[in-house]
């Protein structure tokens, strides 16, 4: 079981680096042990990490009751709500890089014989696996768990509440005192913001994937189950060592299969397709959009979680998790039951006896939401290379919409412009210069599309952008609109009052304008100054692809 680490403590030349080892107190014991490395993204930033020390401790004594010796190490987070907003967010997405290249770097420099990886938020999860599959080594992802629901008036909510409570604010629709009731009501303790937002649906995904184990998505943070999964992952971790099971042997082209089809029955954020995408090119795994749609035309939409309807992460929990979303699947051959996870044993032992617990939750797949998956690709000529939109949250009388373009270079302009009432029903807000290189870093836009559906427009204005959306915003938010506007997309040529036709059944979203007129305005046109001078924003504007690839780094 011990190779990669004897290089740091097996042999007489070892001698100065097992000296560094009893430095912090390890015993010749714990080195004669397989080194474990638990990566935990533990801060005192964010919801969903603040308890992590807790969850890591758990995984430690599991692997040390596997036979294991865990050594912990640190991983860099944001909060993407608190990030939100300003140019902070710039940060959030680039992060998922330098959590990726540290991961590897401490696994690496440090040999570890294999991982438990402790993430719980947005860009922390997937940088994390990129990481295991490029490495490759026995790896097991054991999240921090989602929030609970908060109450307001007696209603289940949560984070993306107040942020449309903002917006209902700013029209006089509520006062401060309801404000205030959401501002304190909306979030009740640690965790991942508990709709299915990015945080959780990439738990979820880690789950479908196989890389984590069964509840790893939806058991709540403040549940004892989620430090029994702790535990139970640390010793799942030294199951996969013994069985030399590595992340690329559980990550391969059908597991990535599995993870789509449990995206679109859940609905899950958008920004899941860029992470999708990023974990397949360091596993070596073609992906494209195309496969979204395709996965979309044949797995039905089963579950309607915050954003898009009024149920939360608890409750899915309750119904019967993943492993409850995978029975269903499995009705119609939607999933593929011989992969082996990092449980060491296959989707379909690990699904066995699983069952839907309240099907108002976890609809039945012979009575889904709609036969079609929550996440939909558009085309188009101001969508070259593709964009997304997550289909389940938008109204049904927005599927498709045709209206006057309201043009904007920058999220904060957009913003000012809706909270100061001059956005009108039947509008199409543009941002853009918000991509990957644009913004840089592609932010979310919660903002805008809550302050639309605090202001009740998000049945009658659409929003789209080169930038990116939480997971959070609902209504016909259309996002990742590739190519961008800062590497000469046609999104950069959109004018004030240009008809845009958005048909999310056919997949299409253009501009009327004819091919001759938009090469004229290209030659005429000059873009704002979006570059970054300095910084390390600046190496990755200058190195990052495209959000059809998954905005990865080259």
């Amino acid at each position: 079981m011990k190779e990669r680490s004897d290089q740091v403590t097996r042999g007489i030349e070892r001698a100065p680096h097992r000296s560094l080892f009893y430095a912090m107190g390890y015993t010749q014991e714990e080195l004669d042990r397989p080194l474990i490395g638990v990566v935990s993204a533990y801060s005192e930033i964010v919801p969903g990490h603040i308890n992590l020390d807790k969850v890591t401790e758990a995984v430690k004594a599991g692997v040390r009751m596997a036979g294991g010796t865990p050594i912990v190490v640190p991983s860099i987070g944001v909060c993407d709500g608190i990030a939100m907003g300003h140019s902070g967010m710039r940060y959030s997405l680039p992060s998922r890089e330098l959590i990726a290249d540290s991961v590897e770097t401490m696994a690496q420099a440090h040999m570890f014989d294999g991982l438990v990886l402790v993430p719980n938020c947005d860009k922390i999860v997937p940088g994390m696996i990129m990481a295991a599959v490029r490495i490759n080594i026995p790896t097991v992802v054991c999240s921090g768990g989602p929030m609970m629901y908060g109450k307001v008036d007696g209603q289940e909510t949560s984070l993306s509440k107040i942020f449309e409570a903002v917006g209902a604010r700013k029209a006089d629709m509520i006062d401060d005192e309801k404000l205030m009731e959401f501002e304190q009501g909306v979030c009740p303790g640690c965790g991942s913001c508990s709709g299915m937002y990015t945080a959780n649906s990439m738990n979820c995904l880690s789950e479908a994937i196989g890389i984590a184990l069964p509840g790893n998505g939806t058991v709540p943070a403040v549940d004892s189950g989620r430090i029994r999964l702790a535990k139970e992952a640390g010793r799942a971790v030294m199951t996969l060592l013994e069985k030399d099971i590595k992340a690329r042997d559980i990550i391969n082209e059908k597991a990535i299969g599995n993870a789509l089809a449990c995206d679109m029955a859940l609905g899950c954020s958008s920004n899941s397709v860029l992470h999708l995408l990023a974990i397949a090119t360091e596993a070596g795994i073609e992906l494209d959009l195309n496969m979204f749609n395709e996965f979309s035309s044949r797995v039905p939409n089963l579950c309607h979680l915050a954003p898009a309807g009024d149920a939360h992460m608890p409750d899915l929990n309750e119904a019967g998790g993943i492993r409850a979303v995978f029975a269903e699947l499995d009705k119609k051959g939607l999933i593929d039951k011989s992969l082996i996870t990092a449980t060491g044993k296959t989707v379909g032992e690990n699904i066995a006896g699983a069952k839907v617990l309240d099907h108002d939750i976890i609809r039945p797949v012979e009575e889904p939401y709609s036969q079609t998956g929550g996440i939909a690709i558009l085309w188009g000529n101001i969508a070259q290379d593709g964009c997304v939109v997550k289909r389940s949250a938008v109204a049904p009388e927005m599927m498709t919409h045709s209206g006057p373009a309201r043009v904007f270079d920058s999220e904060e302009d957009a913003i000012g412009s809706i909270y100061d009432g001059k956005i009108n029903p039947g509008d199409v807000v543009v941002i853009r210069y918000e991509g990957p290189k644009g913004g840089p870093g592609m932010r979310e836009m919660l903002g805008p599309t809550s302050a639309l559906a605090g202001m009740k427009l998000d049945k009658s204005v659409a929003l789209i952008t080169d930038g990116r959306f939480s997971g959070a915003s609902r209504g016909a938010s259309i996002g990742h609109v590739s190519p961008e506007a800062a590497a000469g997309g046609s999104i950069g040529l959109i004018e004030e009052g240009d008809i845009i036709e958005i048909d999310i059944p056919a997949s299409k979203i253009n501009v009327k304008v004819s091919d001759d007129k938009l090469e004229e305005r290209r030659k005429e046109y000059k873009e704002p100054d979006f570059r970054v001078k300095k910084g390390w924003l600046k190496r990755y504007q200058d190195a990052v692809q495209g959000a059809n690839l998954g905005a990865v780094v080259r």
